[in-house]
């Protein structure tokens, strides 16, 4: 087995000799340009080590490993234009690089790459990996269908939302995963707990995400401290505020969320005092836990080495560590 750091080497060496420059270029170089951008390249690692976890190379894992980044990356390109994000990782969006039909239609080239890269596979590999791949293609649409949604709801419920996470995140890690298992032809049982390892790690990853967003260090989260709180998201940490509190802490956060002010930072630190008030703070990290460890229950099921068990369990506890 070798580091995670490993693997994103050896992902970044094979992307950087599948960069698609072809004509015409306003085309092929908005998809070079959005696949540069860095990232921690969560998915293609977990394609990469997963395979080698139930026996099989890395090499063989690449191609598919480079679909799900090519996919990701695509979702993000049509995000931005439907969010009107001026920047991404710190850097221009594609749409305001070049601008929205570029963005469009490179968005959908990647889409289609994506599912070239899986004709390098033969057989039955190719039959699950494509099977795999489209169902969950569709599952993220519906989820950011969900997303948008929600932002004009005020009936949003806890399930509800769990349930559009899960969709616009967690099963890209899940499928990520169980990509690797069938790559390296691994039992039903193993391909089948893996997923549901994945699924359950990406939950928690985007509570995560929900939580350093409010709670982050701004030295070292990346994006801006509260971003989800200026933008009136209703995420976890929202609705378990609006559950706990009384009728008027109540009114008052579901008044700050109708807000757009110039200054935003004392909404910020207003919206986190009742975050922490609640107890909405506690409940979302108590919620990461409950996760995490629900998916470390999964890796008995799966008939791998000790060690490998381990090496997954050490991966989720970073992911959950984290502050970035």
């Amino acid at each position: 087995m070798h580091t995670i750091s490993d693997y994103q080497k050896y992902f970044l060496e094979y992307l950087s000799k599948n960069t698609l420059e072809k004509e015409p270029k306003n085309l092929y170089q908005p998809i070079s340009y959005i696949l540069t951008l860095g990232g921690k390249r969560l998915r293609p690692v977990l394609v990469l080590m997963t395979s080698e976890i139930f026996g099989s190379s890395y090499e063989k894992a690449l191609d598919a490993a480079l679909a799900v980044e090519v996919f990701h990356n695509f979702s993000l390109v049509h995000d931005d234009i439907m969010d009107d994000a001026p920047l991404r990782r710190g850097k221009e969006t594609v749409h305001e690089k070049w601008d929205i039909n570029t963005g469009i239609l490179s968005g959908d080239a990647m889409l289609i790459n994506a599912y070239q890269l899986f004709e390098n596979y033969e057989g039955e590999t190719f039959r699950q990996l494509a099977k795999l791949f489209t169902k969950t293609a569709m599952e993220v649409c519906e989820g950011q269908q969900y997303d948008i949604d929600f932002e004009t709801r005020d009936d949003v419920t806890i399930p509800e939302y769990l349930k559009m996470i899960e969709y616009k995140t967690a099963v890209l890690v899940a499928a990520a995963m169980k990509m690797g298992a069938i790559i390296a032809d691994a039992s039903d049982v193993c391909k089948s707990a893996i997923y549901d390892f994945g699924r359950l790690l990406g939950i928690a990853f985007q509570l995560q995400d929900d939580y350093l967003d409010a709670f982050g260090d701004p030295a070292t989260f990346g994006k801006q401290v509260g971003g989800d709180i200026i933008e009136n998201k209703k995420t976890f940490l929202y609705l378990k505020a609006i559950e706990y509190a009384d009728e008027n802490l109540k009114k008052q956060l579901e008044g700050l969320f109708t807000l757009h002010p110039e200054d935003p930072s004392d909404k910020v630190q207003t919206v986190k005092g009742i975050f922490e008030d609640t107890g909405a703070k506690d409940q979302t990290r108590l919620e990461i836990e409950k996760y995490t460890k629900m998916a470390f229950e999964v890796l008995e099921d799966l008939s791998i080495s000790e060690d490998k068990k381990n090496i997954l369990r050490v991966f989720g506890k970073q992911l959950m560590n984290r502050s970035v």
